[in-house]
C-alpha cells in the first residue's frame, strides 16, 4: 500500500517535497521509484533510489533539480522537487516493483504555473 501527499499548485522556480508511505511491505528491501504522467502523455520514470546503499537515477529532464531520498525507519520515501518549471506539471506516482509486479500509489497532482 503506497500513499503520496505534498502535491500543489506552485508558481515556475518553486519547490515541493513529495512523500510516499508505504505499508504492508518489507520497505527497506526494495528500491522505490517516483513516475510521472502528463495529460495525453506516457507515464515516465523520474527518479528511483536502491534499498541499500543509497544509489540514485534521475531522467536527465529532471537531473540537479530534484532529489530522492528515503528514511526506512518510517518507510517513506520522498522526492524534493526545486526549480520547478510548468513541464513538471503531472501525476506523481510512487512505485515499488515486488516480484516482478508493478504497485502503484494513487498519485498526487503537481501543477506548476508559469
Amino acid at each position: 500500500h503506497l500513499v503520496e501527499s505534498g502535491g500543489g499548485l506552485v508558481h515556475a522556480g518553486g519547490s515541493l517535497r513529495l512523500s510516499c508511505a508505504a505499508s504492508g511491505l518489507s520497505f527497506e528491501h526494495y528500491y522505490m521509484g517516483w513516475f510521472r504522467q502528463a495529460p495525453g502523455k506516457e507515464r515516465e520514470e523520474v527518479s528511483c533510489i536502491d534499498s541499500n546503499y543509497g544509489r540514485t537515477y534521475y531522467a536527465d529532464s529532471v537531473k540537479g533539480r530534484f532529489t530522492i531520498s528515503r528514511d526506512n525507519a518510517k518507510n517513506t520515501v520522498y522526492l524534493q522537487m526545486n526549480g520547478l518549471k510548468p513541464e513538471d506539471t503531472a501525476m506523481y506516482y510512487c512505485n515499488v516493483q515486488i516480484r516482478g509486479v508493478d504497485y502503484w500509489g494513487q498519485g498526487t497532482q503537481v501543477t506548476v504555473s508559469s
